[in-house]
């Protein structure tokens, strides 16, 4: 491949990537909101609709549509990771311009490093804790839910 051929297919190949991840964006707020707010979890069914209920769109309960929403994720981290790939000498360029001593760039490059792999690994190494539940009781409310019901 010619040099003129490959300077015209990488804009192609990075604005199909920006697209897809835009898209790809777009549909786990989506998803989310979906979960969140449509398909709601048993307790607040009970509430609105009085009475134990399944709810389905397009013929996924909200823990299908809890697994789309994390392959999507999976999708976005892999478009993410062929993004950061493709603009790599440009992050490292203005990395170096942003900070110009060389110590600090490593300390700043190491403490982001640790950053990322932190809240990468988290949840491969965190226990739940484990309470049971007592008939009837349900879920019990947490500080999200709490705040829910105080604002509405």
């Amino acid at each position: 491949m010619n040099k003129s051929t490959k300077v015209i297919r990488k804009p192609i190949i990075n604005f199909t990537i920006n697209t897809i991840m835009t898209v790809c964006m777009s549909a786990i707020i989506g998803t989310g909101f979906l979960i969140k707010y449509t398909l709601i979890p048993g307790q607040e069914r009970w509430d609105v609709y009085g009475r134990k209920v399944e709810l389905y769109l397009l013929g996924l309960d909200r823990h299908q549509w809890g697994m789309i929403h994390l392959i999507l994720g999976f999708v976005l981290l892999g478009l993410l990771i062929a993004h950061i790939v493709l603009h790599w000498k440009i992050i490292v360029n203005v990395y170096k311009k942003i900070i110009k001593e060389p110590f600090t760039k490593k300390i700043v490059a190491l403490f982001f490093a640790i950053l990322c792999l932190l809240m990468i690994l988290f949840p491969f190494f965190v226990q739940p804790k484990i309470e049971s539940i007592n008939k009837g009781n349900g879920r019990q409310v947490t500080l999200v839910t709490n705040l829910q019901y105080q604002y509405n």
